[in-house]
């Protein structure tokens, strides 16, 4: 667990923590359009980008909010050992409520990778995946058998989101997609696997918007769809 950052100064401090820079550093994917919309949203009052300021405004519960500071590509270890989850961007806001820990996975035309059932089909003798996977449903509460046809980084995605309420005291814990579109259908299979994966937690999936998916070991889980745009020049422009 790392617990010392040094503050970014523009969108290439975030390119050097992808694992691979030169393949996923590019305009119209979610690394480059994450890090461009975060980093030209630090100048504003409340450091948010606007699409995201606008769907958590849509609920009182998070109105208003600001962000107190980010941490691009996060690692938060899980039960079972292997590789930490790693979130594009973990975030700890401030609102009238208290402090909530903010997971945001972002999209842009790309996949949530493989599912349970093919992740779990990979795992090698001696393996964590059975204890990961086992410490999962049991944060979702739900069953192996319900959860093999959904995408298993959408298991542990939020579930970071809640590990790091508890390690900073907060009550609240919200899971964001950040979808960047260059046309209305770039994302849409990755809207269905989310569709899915909360159909499987028994989550109204017919919600557009922000909704509380319930409460998981101690914390109120929200979370939502977002939708933006990708980046024109004004807004690269900001960003460094």
């Amino acid at each position: 667990m790392k617990r010392l950052f040094v503050p970014t100064l523009g969108p290439s401090d975030w390119r050097r923590l992808l694992a691979d820079p030169d393949k996923h550093w590019k305009a119209n994917y979610s690394a480059y359009e994450s890090a461009v919309a975060w980093e030209a949203a630090r100048s504003t009052p409340r450091g948010l980008p606007y699409e995201i300021a606008q769907v958590l405004d849509s609920h009182p519960r998070f109105r208003n909010c600001s962000l107190v500071f980010g941490v691009p590509e996060h690692r938060v270890a899980l039960e079972g050992g292997g590789h930490a989850s790693q979130t594009d961007l973990w975030a700890l806001l401030s609102t009238a409520a208290g402090l909530v820990s903010t997971s945001i996975e972002a999209k842009a035309g790309e996949s949530f990778d493989t599912t349970v059932e093919e992740w779990l089909s990979k795992a090698k003798v001696g393996s964590g995946k059975p204890d990961r996977l086992r410490a999962l449903c049991k944060l979702w509460n739900v069953s192996e058998d319900k959860i093999s046809g959904c995408r298993y980084q959408l298991m542990h995605r939020p579930a970071t989101a809640i590990l790091e309420a508890k390690r900073f005291h907060a009550n609240t814990a919200l899971f964001l997609v950040h979808a960047f579109e260059r046309m209305p259908e770039i994302n849409r299979s990755s809207h269905d696997d989310y569709s899915i994966w909360r159909r499987a937690l028994g989550i109204d999936a017919s919600h557009a918007g922000l909704q509380c998916a319930g409460t998981f070991d101690g914390i109120e889980l929200w979370m939502a769809w977002v939708s933006a745009p990708t980046a024109d020049e004004r807004t690269v422009r900001a960003a460094v």
